[in-house]
């Protein structure tokens, strides 16, 4: 016998549809799914990112907290920034839920969303990155992310946020969105350079023009995701990152994927990052899985 479960998909970090970064969000009642069916249902869908929310202390429709994992289609990740908006999204938009102001229980402790007039601000842990030394693994990720072009020789910095397992690679000023967009790495080799237990993706960052301040892209092949479209916690990365440089806390970022997102960010003082973005809903119907 099959159960039926609300099932979305929504363009996270999107104004628009077909733009952004989509998320498939199932809303599971407080009969729980195991691990391995809701990795099978990720697997099945095949999105970057596919989660679950899970009813804590009332419905859909009026409780302020959520339970919510998140799966890609090989892996349960910690933290997936797109996937929350893209919950929080079903929440505020899809079930009515009458609270400015949700909460999630996960991985990564709480989180919150709030509703503005035409967006959702992500109430995220800041995931700042450090100096890492140079190692045979870094050397040979970094060979692997720039084969075939010259723009290894423009690297100005490398650090790594341990607490969100991302290594940052940031490009001298010099470095130009037109190449950022250009970057086509292999990532299959990238992925033989470790095991993914130093680091999940590679965030390659370069000075913004305009009306951004800084502009990323980001691989994570050990999560099985060659390129994530736009990613909210490499956001909660590059905010400190870049906050450190320009010696402001509000800055405006893009995610150069072919699809392609606009981020506003803001680190707060209680070490916390805000990530504001619109999410747009495509797709809605009901998934159909087995009983356990």
């Amino acid at each position: 016998m099959n159960r039926k479960l609300p099932y979305f998909v929504v363009n996270a970090f999107a104004d628009k549809p077909f733009t952004g970064n989509a998320a498939a969000v199932c809303w599971v009642e407080k009969k729980s799914l195991s691990k391995d069916l809701m990795q099978s249902i990720a697997s099945e869908i095949n999105l970057s990112e596919t989660c679950f929310i899970y009813e804590k202390d009332g419905k859909f429709t009026d409780a302020s907290l959520f339970g919510l994992r998140w799966f890609t289609p090989t892996n349960e990740v910690p933290l997936c920034g797109h996937a929350t908006l893209a919950s929080a999204a079903t929440l505020f938009y899809k079930a009515s839920n009458h609270n400015s102001t949700i909460s999630f229980e996960t991985a990564s402790g709480r989180l919150f969303a709030r509703k503005n007039k035409d967006y959702i601000t992500l109430d995220f842990p800041r995931n700042d990155p450090e100096p890492v030394a140079a190692t045979e693994q870094y050397e040979q990720t970094l060979n692997k992310l720039f084969a075939g072009t010259c723009y290894q020789k423009q690297v100005e910095n490398t650090q790594i946020s341990h607490s969100a397992k991302k290594l940052v690679v940031q490009m001298n000023k010099e470095f130009s969105r037109t190449e950022l967009e250009s970057l086509a790495p292999n990532t299959s080799q990238m992925k033989t350079t470790h095991d993914g237990s130093l680091f999940k993706g590679v965030i390659v960052t370069a000075r913004g023009e305009g009306k951004y301040d800084f502009i990323s892209r980001y691989f994570a092949p050990w999560n099985g995701i060659p390129e994530d479209p736009v990613t909210g916690s490499a956001h909660t990365v590059l905010a400190p990152y870049w906050s450190k440089i320009f010696g402001k806390d509000e800055m405006n970022a893009r995610q150069c994927s072919k699809r392609g997102g606009d981020i506003k960010v803001k680190l707060r003082d209680d070490g916390r990052v805000d990530l504001n973005g619109f999410a747009t809903t495509v797709i809605e119907g009901q998934l159909m899985v087995p009983e356990e």
